[in-house]
């Protein structure tokens, strides 16, 4: 086995979380689900000699995955949906889920996707780093924006989700 092919079955094996994650979040059938993620392992793959080091490597598997998942169904990037798994703990992060009946909650996590679906391309991907507990800092270098702004731009959006939420169930 060469160095390159050793390099990679060690990203793939460290990041098959990360990958597996934005896989979920932008396919809904399982099947979509695996061809993303065996075009994001392409693209790994060609690039992975292009890897300099500039970011942590983390950072650079999740620029790979994003870009991939935003180019993967070749339709306008605005209309990609995200598709969340009600498994995720961290959705309690973003809004706070009474512990009442389990349709109750089922409607609100439907609600909530809808939601996400119709922020922007920018704010969909932060917030799903977000929900994948990627630290502020890595979401800045992921998009290309500062982290001041990245902690600013999730404030806003949480207050987004928050109100739209609460508008529905008035």
């Amino acid at each position: 086995m060469n160095k390159k092919e050793e390099t990679f079955r060690k990203i793939v094996r460290d990041n098959e979380y990360r990958i597996t994650g934005i896989c979920r979040y932008y396919s809904l059938t399982e099947e979509d689900q695996k061809d993303m993620y065996q075009e994001i392992l392409i693209n790994i793959w060609k690039s992975i000699d292009s890897f300099r080091g500039d970011a942590q490597l983390s950072t650079w598997i999740y620029r790979v995955a994003v870009n991939t998942a935003m180019g993967f169904s070749n339709k306008e990037i605005r209309r990609q949906k995200i598709f969340l798994e009600q498994t995720d703990g961290n959705i309690q992060n973003l809004i706070d889920i009474d512990e009442n009946c389990a349709k109750e909650k089922e409607k609100l996590f439907r609600r909530l996707e809808n939601q996400i679906n119709q922020l922007s391309v920018i704010d969909k991907i932060i917030i799903t780093l977000v929900l994948e507990s990627v630290n502020h800092k890595e979401i800045a270098s992921v998009i290309g924006i500062t982290e001041p702004n990245v902690r600013v731009k999730v404030h806003r959006i949480k207050n987004e989700l928050k109100e739209a939420l609460e508008l529905v169930n008035i």
